[in-house]
């Protein structure tokens, strides 16, 4: 028997309310049992953290059941299997899970992938080369249809999503307007990502700047963030203009409504006159687009017309301050946490 004696878990120890803090989570270790027929042993090298944990961590309605307390907190990894009793897999190959904040899993193998590590470093399967790459191209090409010369504005643009739906605008000829928080920000994903345009959502005078940045409005605008970057975004939205709405960083601590009048019949006038789009989504929905995804985006990033940002925190016990962080927009690109070395 080579399986190792003890596993660490991070479990959901309260729900937060407002923004998580780090008595929202708990540290437990136990042992691995032994490894019964059909089974895999994992042990977790990255594990992505995401906005949408967030809302795991409450019992508000959503598109998924929330995480019970004392239950593992939820996410995708890159593991190796360590050992194996299933046919399918063999010890030293390198899996997609979606194995949680633990350092080591077992699994049946459902829902478990081998990776090849010739196409790309093995963290892209959690970051450009995966679920975030895939929600940016999914939503951005199914549901906003750039066009060329058509602009495209993406909120988060430094993140693994925004870079990505910014990039793949440009490919398909669209000009892409990025927004991100920060000088630094700003300077990567325009010098780096070669956005047309890049403005600071933390500038007195964002909004004004966000104008001057789409002079003949905005036809796509990526949804991540919400909030006042919604609330600048919204006026310049073209006829027809299209909204994939993919998440709402800024409202996900929110304990109530926002202050001020009610904005829907104002927002609901606008949906009608300017015939606009607005489609929220989740990308599993377009998972029949995934091979043609990974055939695309693997040979965008060979040929380097996508760039990528990794943000690697290094310890499972400094996931949930790196979660935390994440949400006040603290990372710096994809937010991965390197639980144990190859």
């Amino acid at each position: 028997m080579v399986s190792p004696l003890n596993n660490r878990r991070v479990v959901l120890a309260a729900r937060p309310v407002g923004a998580p803090d780090a008595n929202g989570f708990r540290f437990e270790d136990g042992a691995i049992p032994p490894l019964a027929e059909g089974r895999i042993l994992l042990r977790i090298l990255y594990l992505s953290l995401d906005p949408y944990m967030r809302g795991r961590m409450s019992a508000a309605r959503s598109y998924a059941q929330p995480v019970e307390i004392g239950a593992l907190m939820e996410g995708g990894t890159v593991a190796i299997v360590v050992e194996s009793r299933n046919p399918d897999f063999l010890p030293g190959d390198i899996v997609l899970s979606y194995s949680g904040w633990q350092s080591y899993a077992i699994s049946d193998g459902t829902g478990v992938s081998k990776l090849d590590q010739a196409v790309a470093p093995i963290s892209t399967a959690l970051g450009v080369l995966g679920m975030p790459g895939f929600t940016a191209y999914a939503g951005l090409l199914t549901i906003g249809r750039p066009q060329p010369q058509e602009t495209v504005v993406v909120a988060a643009a430094c993140g693994p999503v925004g870079s990505a739906v910014g990039q793949i605008a440009r490919i398909h000829g669209a000009r892409a307007v990025g927004i991100v928080g920060g000088s630094e920000k700003l300077a990567f994903v325009r010098d780096e990502l070669k956005f047309d345009v890049v403005v600071d959502r933390r500038s007195p005078d964002f909004a004004d700047q966000l104008r001057q940045a789409c002079p003949h409005g905005i036809d796509v605008y990526f949804e991540n963030v919400g909030g006042m970057v919604w609330d600048a975004v919204f006026p310049l939205l073209n006829k027809f203009a299209r909204i994939p709405v993919c998440g709402l960083v800024a409202e996900y601590n929110s304990v109530g409504p926002p202050p001020g009048p009610d904005r829907l019949p104002v927002a609901m006038r606008e949906i009608l006159t300017k015939s606009l789009t607005i489609r929220g989504f989740i990308q599993h929905e377009f998972a029949d687009q995934q091979p043609e995804f990974y055939r695309k985006m693997s040979a965008w990033v060979a040929d380097g017309r996508v760039h990528y940002r990794e943000d690697v925190v290094d310890g499972l016990e400094r996931a949930p301050g790196a979660f935390i962080g994440m949400l006040e927009g603290r990372n710096f690109g994809k937010l991965l946490v390197r639980v144990s070395e190859v």
